[in-house]
């Protein structure tokens, strides 16, 4: 999860909600899940440009 929110930051990008399941680490056997949350409309359009390749980014 530390790996994942310094490369969103690196992108210019913050997912205020992102956070390990609480539940799925109080299972038996554990097994963590990362909660990405919610995120307004422009920090979704900012994820989705980062995700794309960069030459979609240039001709974009």
């Amino acid at each position: 999860m530390k790996e994942l929110r310094a490369a969103l930051a690196d992108a210019g990008i913050t997912l205020p909600s992102l956070r390990l399941d609480p539940a799925s680490l109080a299972r038996e056997a554990p097994c963590p899940l990362v909660e990405l949350g919610g995120c307004s409309v422009d920090v979704a359009a900012r994820l989705t440009a980062a995700l794309r390749p960069q030459r979609a980014r240039e001709v974009g």
